[in-house]
């Protein structure tokens, strides 16, 4: 099935208690894509600058994505991102940000890419969202991400995309930003009644909670001993779960079954992600890796 994502790519310089790596390959398109192929083909739409690294394309190429509607923008910046990292690897600082082509016009997406029936709208402004949905009018699964950022100073273009959408991606404190309760069933519960069929609320090292209209579903994050850089783990997760959902193994993907097995998928690739800098791991598992460490994460959790 045809999967197709759209959002940043970038380049990091990432610092944490582990080390440090400058200049590498980010950006919430770039994670979502490469987590995303071990299950379909992948299509990206984004753009970068004239100074993105040919070696960077050559990383992304590795995951067989689909990289036609990769623009890389004469005359543009690539976006960049420079983040610290405390401790706990829960809690980090932004040191720096350089929004660049991002700040320019949405990328074009090809005439052949419209007929996309699963779309993952990675986390920018609504109205670009939006505009970027109109594209594809065959989609059978529209899922979106988002931020505090749009939920403060774009609260009604965000209500009228999830009027659109079958399902968000959203962490617990934007959770919380978005509807004024602290407690995440009842938060979960409200954002269903904007309009999506399901929302995800990631909440880091506890997990995530799923609220589908035709029930509620609550996953425990993997047991990881080897946590080097978080970046980009949520963005692997929703690529791992779209890509499941995505895939010829799955007949109903709005089914609440298909959907808590497509976060375990994600909650797995993520597991894999965090494991290296940028997606240096991601590189060296295969799709049986993945299958496999399911297997010990479902063991994990099983008490029947």
């Amino acid at each position: 099935m045809s999967l197709i994502v759209t959002g940043s790519i970038g380049i990091d310089t990432v610092i944490t208690p582990t080390g440090r790596a400058d200049d590498i390959l980010g950006g919430s398109c770039t994670y979502f894509a490469a987590a995303a192929s071990f299950f379909t083909p992948v299509r990206v739409v984004g753009a970068v600058g004239e100074d993105f690294p040919d070696e960077h394309v050559k990383l992304m190429d590795k995951f067989g994505v689909d990289l036609s509607g990769l623009e890389r923008r004469a005359g543009s910046k690539t976006f960049r991102w420079t983040g610290e990292y405390h401790e706990n690897m829960n809690d980090r600082d932004t040191l720096d940000v350089q929004q660049n082509v991002l700040a320019e016009p949405l990328p074009k997406v090809p005439d052949n890419f419209r007929d996309s029936k699963f779309v993952f709208l990675a986390n920018t402004h609504p109205a670009g969202q939006m505009e970027l949905l109109e594209q594809f009018p065959d989609a059978e699964l529209v899922v979106a991400d988002t931020m505090d950022l749009w939920i403060n100073t774009a609260l009604e273009e965000l209500k009228a995309l999830m009027k659109r959408i079958d399902g968000l991606v959203l962490n617990d404190s934007e959770a919380k930003l978005l509807t004024g309760e602290s407690n995440m069933v009842v938060a979960s519960g409200k954002i269903v009644e904007m309009g999506p069929r399901f929302v995800v609320i990631k909440k880091g090292e506890h997990g995530c909670l799923l609220n589908h209209t035709d029930g509620i579903g609550v996953l425990h994050a993997y047991p990881a001993a080897n946590v080097v850089d978080p970046t980009g783990a949520g963005d692997s997760f929703a690529g791992g779960m779209m890509g499941y959902l995505a895939s010829d193994d799955v007949k109903d993907h709005l089914d609440l079954a298909a959907i808590k097995r497509a976060l375990a998928y994600g909650t797995i690739v993520a597991s894999f992600n965090i494991e290296s800098f940028s997606l240096k791991r991601l590189t060296e598992i295969s799709r049986h890796d993945i299958d496999q460490r399911l297997e010990e994460y479902a063991d994990c959790v099983r008490f029947d």
